[in-house]
C-alpha cells in the first residue's frame, strides 16, 4: 500500500518544526561525545600531537570550564527561545496567523537552537568523563583533553551563533523581508509549475463518459488537503479499466463525505482499490504552501489587507505586496510557454493553474482594500495597466 502522500506530509511537518533539526543535532552531539571520549582513551592512534599548551588542562580547570559552558549555553538558549516566541507572536498579530509557518520553517532559527542545545548536551556528557584521582582505589586522574578542545570549539561556535541570532530575528519580522520572501517563493513555484508542464509531452486530455461516475471516493476524515501524490495518481490512470478525475486539490477543505476523486470503471472497486486511492491524499489541520501556490498569493493579500486596515494604515507595505503580485503574474505570462489563460479541458490530474486564476486571487482579491487608499489605488491601476500592455 502506497503511503507516499503521508510521508510527504510528515516531511513537511518536520521541516516546519523546531524539534527535528535540534533533535538530530543533539543525537550527533551524543555520538560525538562518546567518540571523542574514546579517542582520549586511545590517543596513541592519532598520527600527530597537539601542542602541549592545548592539552594540559587539569581536573578542576576542566570541570569548571565545562560547567561554565553548559550553564551559560542553556541560559542563552532560554533567552533565544523567548526571543523566537516574541517574534512569532508579533508576526502572527501584525501580519496574519498564517505566516507563522514561515517562521517555523526558518532554517536559521532551527539550526541556531540546535547548535546551542547540542553544545549543552556535549559539555554535560564530557563533564561526567572527568575523573579525580582516588586515594582508596587505583583510579588515576583523567581529563579528556581532546574532548575539552571540542567543547571549547563548540562554545566559540555557540557565541557566534548567538551573535547571528540576535541579528537574524529582527530581519525575520521585517515586513519588507516577509513580503519579499513570499514573492520570491511564489515566483519560484510558478516557474516550477511551468517547467513541469513544458517538460511533459502534452498533458493528457480526458473525455469523460456522459454519465455519473461509478465511484466517488471520500476520505472518511475532515481537514485541509495537505499533500496529493500525483505520481501515484498517474500510475493509477494507466489501468485499462479505470478513468480518474481529481475533484479536490491541495489547499481545499474536505469533510468526511466530500468526494475527492471520481472513478469510472468496468468493475466494482475492492476495498484495497479504494484504500489505494485514498492513500494518494494526506490531510492536515491547516493550509500550507506545499503543492498549493495559491496559498502564497493568499498570504500576500492578507498582508496587504492588514496593512490597509484603519488601525495600521501602511500603504507602502500594501504597495510592496502589489509589486510582488505583479512580478508573479509577469513570470506566469512570460516564463517558458507561460500559464494558460483558462482552465478549459479537464485533465486526469484535475484543472491546472491558470493565469486568470492567479489574477483573480491576487489583484481582484486585493481591489476592495486598495480602493480605500488613494496612494495604493494609483499603484494598483498602474500595475494592472502594465500587465495589460505586456499581454
Amino acid at each position: 500500500m502506497n503511503k507516499r502522500a503521508l510521508l510527504l506530509k510528515l516531511a513537511q511537518d518536520m521541516r516546519a518544526s523546531y524539534w527535528f533539526i535540534p533533535a538530530n543535532m543533539v543525537l550527533f552531539a551524543i555520538v560525538l561525545a562518546y567518540g571523542s571520549e574514546w579517542l582520549d582513551h586511545n590517543a596513541e592512534i592519532l598520527p600527530f600531537q597537539f601542542p602541549e599548551s592545548l592539552i594540559d588542562t587539569q581536573v578542576e580547570g576542566a570541570r569548571s570550564t565545562l560547567s561554565t559552558i553548559a550553564t551559560s549555553v542553556i541560559g542563552v538558549t532560554g533567552v533565544m527561545f523567548s526571543m523566537t516566541i516574541v517574534a512569532v507572536s508579533f508576526a502572527a498579530g501584525n501580519y496574519g496567523p498564517r505566516l507563522i509557518g514561515n517562521f517555523m520553517r526558518n532554517r536559521g532559527n532551527q539550526i541556531s537552537l540546535g547548535i546551542l542545545i547540542a553544545t549543552f548536551v556535549y559539555a554535560l556528557l564530557i563533564l561526567r568523563a572527568v575523573q579525580d584521582p582516588s586515594e582508596t582505589a587505583e583510579i588515576e586522574a583523567f581529563v579528556p583533553q581532546y574532548s575539552m578542545l571540542l567543547a571549547m570549539l563548540g562554545c566559540i561556535i555557540a557565541v557566534f551563533t548567538m551573535i547571528y541570532f540576535v541579528h537574524h530575528v529582527p530581519e525575520t519580522i521585517n515586513v519588507g523581508n516577509i513580503t519579499a520572501g513570499l514573492g520570491q517563493r511564489l515566483e519560484a513555484e510558478i516557474k516550477a509549475i511551468i517547467d513541469a508542464e513544458d517538460a511533459r509531452d502534452k498533458r493528457r486530455e480526458v473525455t469523460y463518459p456522459d454519465r455519473d461516475p461509478d465511484h466517488r471516493i471520500a476520505l472518511n476524515a475532515a481537514g485541509y488537503i495537505r499533500t496529493l501524490n500525483y505520481q501515484q495518481v498517474e500510475k493509477l490512470t494507466d489501468r485499462d479499466d479505470w478513468l480518474l478525475r481529481i475533484e479536490q486539490q491541495p489547499g481545499d477543505f474536505v469533510s468526511s463525505f466530500t468526494p475527492v476523486m471520481s472513478v469510472w470503471s468496468h468493475e466494482a472497486l475492492s476495498d484495497d482499490d479504494i484504500a489505494e486511492l485514498r492513500d494518494c491524499y494526506a490531510l492536515g489541520t491547516s493550509k500550507t504552501e506545499h503543492q498549493n501556490v495559491l496559498f502564497l498569493v493568499d498570504e500576500l493579500v492578507e498582508v496587504l489587507a492588514r496593512a490597509l486596515s484603519p488601525g495600521v494604515n501602511d500603504p507602502f507595505t500594501a504597495i510592496n505586496c502589489l509589486n510582488w503580485m505583479q512580478n508573479a503574474l509577469s513570470v506566469a505570462r512570460h516564463h517558458g510557454e507561460g500559464l494558460g489563460e483558462d482552465g478549459a479541458g479537464k485533465h486526469a490530474l484535475g484543472p491546472r493553474l491558470t493565469y486568470d486564476t492567479l489574477f483573480e486571487r491576487s489583484f481582484l482579491a486585493s481591489k476592495p482594500y486598495t480602493d480605500t487608499d488613494e496612494l495604493t489605488k494609483a499603484q494598483y491601476e498602474k500595475l494592472v495597466a502594465e500587465l495589460k500592455r505586456s499581454q
